[in-house]
């Protein structure tokens, strides 16, 4: 997710509106990002500069060359979407004109509409990103009538997709708009503020005004003016921040953790945004392979590690039962070590938060000696894994900082059905009007796993009458499996107690020994909409059940047979599509291990002896 900072002060023009754009970028680090860049306006004129990397280089690069004094300004630091982490991707976007300057976080899914109108128009573009686009488009507006806002609602009511733009044309104003993306006002004396969120002004006002849905916002250095995308009146909500700093930048949640767990309906949202072509097919965000290569792959290998490789797993289940073409999955750093079978035939996917991971980045390497294709899902642009395969699909999640993986896992998996759906429509398995309806299905997703946190109380008061236990198990069978196997590998990351992951059939194979007098056990239960596969947990359940144990399950809403077993049952919304139940069963098991690691006192978000990016093999 990019860092949005924009400012607007009382003369004379002077070098405040740099310092709290600057200072503004860097409370908002912690999103992550990939690039920074500024754009300053006074009496001078219009001054822009930004820079790939770090915000040190942007600073190194100021320090060079001083951007002239001003009254307003605009920053933001980048999250690659469209183009990678480059100079000249990296905002603010200057139009072709020079008169206004952009800065946008979220996609734009009807950018190539808007791109082929500035083609006719002899427009030439410097960048690869959507962004850009935007600001031609907004000077052409502006042109029109020299009002800014109006202008800004002109261009907001023709995009499509989800959005947070900010542009500036003169030095005593900063409008903005916005759609499914974050964006609030600071309210100042002399000064007013915008944000991505609070982090971006907290240091200089705690007064701020929260804008709804499709509005568009003008402040200047006195007065705040919202409207909607027609340019009638609108209110924002004011609110006074009484957080402090630290907890400003995790939007008031005790863990970053904990807010990342929150922001998994938008991580699949927007995983899922601008996904459909203009002729209505399915297409993947950097595609080198030819669409033939495709249809002749014979065999599929999901390569990745850790939780990846628990997404991997639900990738299987899903894959095979839309494109009937075998998938294996292969913890990565075994891959290249067993000498595995690949040839041209067939398809290795990557899997990795980072795109850094070096287990995954030496077996893709060998994958392609091999004459494999690698199709890499990444959450970061630019990335290593990214460069180094031939097809890229990105889980557009927004940075995770907390070490143990949530959305980022959630994310994966949506990218994982995308390309299912994507290979099945392609090599002629499903018809388009039947992708369309599992897109539609995936596309309800955030909605249901919005009530799934909406009962988060319930777990986390179980977490905290658990804070002395020493070990937990986890059954689950088909697609419950690999949540069960992720549910335990959660509370091993941040509790540090024993916690053992089964497929549920295995039970009597041996794992039933562990069974004793109150030990927790979690069970995934299918949908009964799948009787047969039903059964078979419910049959788990009576096991466990008999020989003392204290059993909770997560189970379908109105499964009243599963809850009969049950200690204690935790609710996923009815109808869900069996395929795509781990992205809801999943959610009770990451805020149970993240509160019970709370309880027992440990940091979340910074588990001992682990780090986010693996880059040792």
């Amino acid at each position: 997710m990019c860092g949005i900072v924009g400012y607007v002060g009382h003369g004379p023009a002077g070098s405040r509106p740099l310092d709290v754009v600057l200072e503004g970028l860097a409370r908002l680090e912690y999103r992550g990002y990939d690039s920074a860049g500024v754009a300053v306006a006074g009496p001078e004129g219009m001054s822009a500069v930004k820079r790939a990397g770090r915000l040190d280089n942007l600073r190194a690069a100021l320090a060079h060359s001083p951007l002239p004094p001003g009254t307003a300004a605009i920053g933001h630091t980048r999250w690659a979407t469209h183009g990678g982490p480059t100079d000249e991707n990296a905002h603010p976007h200057v139009s072709f004109d020079g008169a206004v300057a952009v800065v946008h976080n979220g996609i734009i899914e009807n950018y190539p509409e808007l791109a082929l109108e500035l083609d006719r128009r002899g427009i030439f573009r410097r960048s690869e990103t959507d962004t850009e686009i935007a600001a031609h488009h907004l000077a052409l507006e502006y042109a029109k009538d020299g009002n800014l806002l109006a202008a800004m609602c002109r261009l907001a009511s023709r995009l499509q997709g989800s959005f947070t733009l900010v542009g500036m044309a003169g030095d005593s104003e900063v409008v903005a708009a916005r759609r499914n993306s974050p964006l609030v006002v600071g309210l100042g004396e002399g000064e007013n503020f915008l944000g991505s969120d609070v982090a971006a002004f907290v240091g200089s006002t705690s007064d701020a005004l929260e804008l709804g849905q499709d509005t568009a916002v003008s402040i200047t250095a006195d007065e705040v003016t919202v409207v909607d995308f027609e340019g009638r009146p609108a209110e924002g909500k004011r609110f006074e921040v009484n957080w402090d700093l630290s907890a400003a930048v995790k939007d008031g949640y005790e863990t970053f953790m904990d807010k990342e767990i929150h922001e998994q309906p938008k991580a699949v949202a927007e995983t899922l945004r601008g996904r459909t072509s203009l002729d209505g097919r399915l297409h993947l965000d950097e595609l080198r392979i030819d669409e033939s290569v495709l249809r002749s792959v014979d065999k599929i290998i999901v390569v990745a590690c850790g939780t990846a490789a628990y997404a991997g797993h639900v990738a299987k289940y899903a894959i095979e039962h839309w494109c009937r073409v075998p998938v294996e999955v292969e913890l990565a750093h075994e891959f290249r070590y067993r000498d595995p079978v690949v040839n041209e035939k067939t398809l290795v996917v990557a899997i990795s938060q980072s795109g850094e991971t070096m287990d995954t980045l030496m077996a893709i390497r060998h994958a392609r000696e091999q004459g494999s294709k690698v199709l890499a899902i990444v959450n970061t642009h630019g990335s290593t894994i990214a460069r180094e395969s031939d097809a890229v699909l990105y889980t557009h999640a927004g940075p995770e900082v907390a070490v143990a993986s949530t959305k980022a896992f959630i994310a994966q998996i949506t990218a994982c059905y995308l390309l299912g759906l994507y290979l099945s429509e392609l090599r002629g398995n499903k018809y388009v009007d039947e992708v369309a309806t599992y897109l539609d299905e995936l596309g309800k997703m955030p909605s249901r796993i919005e009530e799934v946190l909406a009962e988060e109380e319930q777990v986390r008061t179980l977490a905290r009458s658990m804070a002395d236990v020493t070990s937990v198990l986890f059954l689950g069978r088909h697609v419950g499996f690999p949540v069960a196997l992720e549910g335990a590998l959660k509370l091993k990351e941040l509790a540090y107690i024993h916690a053992e992951g089964f497929a549920a059939g295995e039970l009597k194979h041996g794992p039933i020994a562990l069974i004793e007098e109150g030990l927790p056990v979690f069970v995934i239960v299918p949908t009964p909409r799948r009787p047969l596969l039903h059964s078979k947990v419910i049959s788990n359940l009576q096991e466990v059940k008999a020989r003392g144990a204290r059993v909770i399950v997560i189970a379908e809403e109105g499964d009243e047979e599963a809850a009969s077993y049950a200690t204690r049952v935790f609710w996923v919304p009815r109808s869900t599509p069996t395929l795509m139940m781990p992205l809801v069963t999943v959610v009770p098991l990451q805020i149970f291990a993240c509160e019970l690691a709370s309880v027992k006192g440990y940091d979340v978000d910074k588990p001992r002896n682990l780090a986010k990016s693996v880059t040792v093999e």
